[in-house]
C-alpha cells in the first residue's frame, strides 16, 4: 500500500531558558504508543507553510505569533509513519521561534487532539537528549541545539 502524502509545518517553541515545548500524544490505533512531538500539523488546502505554522501554534497552544517571528525553516525532511491505521509520507519543515515561557491553552484543540494529546512539557535540552521516552524526531535535541547555534544563541 502506498502511503498517503501529507505536507506539514512543525514549530520549535524555545523559551528564554532554552527549554522546548513538546506535546505528548498517542496513536489511536496503538494507544500504548505514546510519544513527545513538536507543535504543528498538516497544511489545509491552499494554506502556506507559514500560515499553517501560525494556525497550528494558536490551535495547539493558544499562543498567537506573527509571520515575521518564524523566519526561514531550520530543517526540511520527509518521513513515513503510521497513524490511526494508515500510513503517511509527510514532507515537513521545522521553524524555530524564541518565546517567553507561557501557559498552554488547549481550548483550540479539535476532537482528535483532545483524544490523543494528554500532556505538554517545557523540556530542558539536556533532559530531552537523555530521555528514554519516545521523541519525534529522534534527534530533536540536536536539531534545536544546532538551530540555536545558527541563530547566534549557543546553548
Amino acid at each position: 500500500m502506498e502511503p498517503t502524502p501529507r505536507r506539514a509545518a512543525r514549530v520549535l517553541l524555545v523559551d528564554d531558558a532554552d527549554r522546548l515545548l513538546l506535546l505528548r500524544g498517542a496513536d489511536p490505533a496503538r494507544p500504548a504508543h505514546r510519544y513527545w512531538m513538536t507543535v504543528g500539523g498538516g497544511l489545509d488546502a491552499g494554506e502556506s507553510l507559514v500560515d499553517c505554522a501560525l494556525r497550528e501554534v494558536a490551535e495547539e497552544t493558544g499562543l498567537r505569533l506573527r509571520p515575521e517571528q518564524l523566519g526561514a525553516p531550520v530543517r526540511h525532511e520527509v518521513i513515513d509513519f503510521p497513524f490511526d491505521g494508515e500510513w503517511y509520507r509527510q514532507e515537513q519543515d521545522f521553524f524555530l521561534v524564541r518565546v517567553p515561557a507561557f501557559e498552554v491553552s488547549t481550548a483550540g484543540h479539535d476532537v482528535l487532539e483532545r483524544e490523543t494529546i494528554d500532556a505538554f512539557r517545557w523540556w530542558p535540552l539536556a533532559e530531552l537528549a537523555a530521555t528514554a521516552e519516545r521523541v519525534y524526531p529522534p534527534d530533536l535535541a540536536e536539531l534545536v541545539r544546532g538551530s540555536l547555534r545558527l541563530a547566534g544563541r549557543p546553548c
